[in-house]
């Protein structure tokens, strides 16, 4: 029983990660939805504890329904959402929550049904320690599997399927061992054999399952879908098999499509590298698709590009798969670029001890947009420090920067966080189909001054027409706005209420 308490606890912690995970993959990866779940089943486990005491006759087999409940129930969660999500995306948010309570309620009677079971055999004082260490142990366990080993190798079903089974094994454990005190044995062991029967069968289909309720969700036939240690990827492809129909999504939000991609990374990279002049060592921030470099590399006068992604998945999987490959042009294969899977914000803070390291000409910054903390560190005014640290005097910085029209203030926080360190800026936007207007800014110590000529073969840009991406009409005109500081953050708390706003009116 007590090597029990050590299983109940890792999957209790499990279905937790599982919620936590679904949420901000289907809602909006968002600190937001952690947030709350985690306080949804915190809550809930306390009324379980609560309602333990009225417990009070036939505990085996009260202990043994109620690990039959959370293995079936927490078990099949990310099968049941995924479905719901993909057939009728309205009711998730509440069947979501409603799971969530359901399971922390069933989490939270399970500990207090074993302590008084453990009473027969150990004293109070001992019975509190050994159960609260094995509880403990449990917890840190699964935290330290659950996004190194489990996530990226089982999936979220296939995880928590796992650990159902293992619940529907203390379970069956339960049985055997309280074999002489349970009535209705047969009935128990008959449910213990359909719980197990159940879970494997989504074990089994746990594929299927994901396949289906993505194609469904994505609208396009997905072509690749895998959880990385760091975030959710899926790349679609429609129906017709276009190339430029393909699609990269990370937790549920687009980040290119094929179609209208060259718009957005001819906008991100020729502005700042044409009016540098020739530049001859860049740096990528994020940009593992490839795409950012495809634009750099059409400059001769390039040496080098160092390329730092934090996901060595992404990175592979573009530089691997032909149909990808084709669409960076073989970017990731160039013999001038590095690639460095490496968290942005560290790399940097390292390469500061590097007396040696020379400075780029120009930065490319290609983040994700700030929906999240661990987002939104690389939008402050301690990361654009140490981004300027690693610049050359006469460089440019370049940020892709949200939606000016629908996130209005967000975008002149980053501006305004950029001219906080002391770097002149230079606004701009483009039209991107896909995303609608979106926003950059060039920043440097330097004056920008516009290029007279681009490079031969862009689609988008030119040189008559480049000087109307810096005119901004009055609906997306500056408005004021405050640095981005790392000790608040207030631009993720922006960015939220700006686009969850659009969604609110969609």
């Amino acid at each position: 029983m007590l090597a029990s308490v050590f299983v109940v606890a890792a999957c209790g912690l499990v279905y937790e990660l599982v919620a936590g995970t679904l949420a901000s993959y289907l809602l909006g990866d968002s600190v937001l939805q952690f947030s709350t779940i985690i306080g949804t089943y915190l809550f809930a486990m306390g009324v379980g504890s609560w309602l333990s005491r009225f417990l009070t006759r036939q505990l085996p087999a009260h202990f043994l329904r109620i690990e039959l409940l959370v293995g079936v129930i927490g078990g099949l969660m990310p099968a049941l959402l995924f479905l719901v999500s993909a057939y009728s995306p309205s009711p998730f948010r509440g069947l979501l929550y409603g799971l969530v309570w359901l399971v922390g309620v069933l989490v939270g009677l399970e500990i207090p049904l074993v302590m008084r079971l453990l009473q027969r055999e150990y004293a109070l004082r001992e019975l509190v320690s050994q159960v609260l260490t094995f509880d403990y142990l449990g917890a840190l366990g699964v935290s330290i599997a659950f996004p190194l080993l489990l996530v990226p190798r089982l999936g979220l079903i296939r995880t928590s399927v796992l650990f159902g089974l293992l619940n529907v094994g203390v379970a069956a454990w339960a049985l055997w061992l309280y074999r002489g005190e349970l009535l209705r044995w047969r009935a128990h062991a008959l449910a213990c054999g359909l719980s197990v029967l159940a879970l494997l069968v989504a074990f089994v289909g746990a594929n299927h399952i994901t396949s289906w309720s993505e194609d469904r969700f994505y609208a396009d036939h997905v072509l690749y879908a895998a959880s990385t240690p760091y975030q959710r990827v899926v790349i679609t492809q429609g129906r017709a098999g276009r190339l430029d129909s393909i699609r990269l999504f990370l937790n549920g939000n687009l980040q290119f499509h094929a179609r209208d991609e060259y718009r957005y990374h001819e906008a991100l990279v020729h502005p700042a590298m044409a009016g540098f002049g020739a530049a001859r060592h860049v740096l990528v921030l994020g940009g593992g698709d490839g795409m950012a470099a495809r634009e750099i590399l059409k400059y001769p006068s390039v040496e080098t590009i160092t390329l730092v992604d934090l996901d060595p998945n992404v990175t592979r999987l573009f530089s691997q798969q032909p149909m990808l490959r084709k669409l960076n042009h073989d970017a990731l294969r160039s013999p001038k670029l590095t690639v460095v899977n490496a968290d942005a914000f560290q790399w940097l803070q390292t390469r500061l001890d590097d007396a040696a390291a020379e400075p780029f000409d120009v930065i490319i910054i290609d983040f994700p947009d700030p929906s999240n903390f661990s987002l939104g560190k690389l939008y402050t005014t301690s990361f654009y420090s140490l981004v300027e640290h690693t610049l050359a005097a006469d460089g440019y910085i370049v940020v892709q920067t949200t939606s000016p029209l629908i996130a209005r203030k967000s975008f002149w926080t980053v501006v305004a966080t950029l001219e906080s360190i002391g770097l002149r800026t230079t606004p701009y936007h483009a039209h991107v189909p896909s995303f609608g207007e979106w926003g950059f800014v060039i920043a440097g110590h330097r004056p920008y001054h516009l290029p007279t000529g681009l490079p031969d073969g862009l689609r988008f840009l030119s040189a008559p027409t480049l000087p109307l991406l810096f005119d901004f009409p009055p609906d997306m005109a500056r408005v004021p706005a405050e640095p981005n500081r790392l000790a608040n953050q207030m631009l993720v708390q922006t960015f939220e209420a700006e686009w969850g706003e659009v969604e609110n009116n969609h």
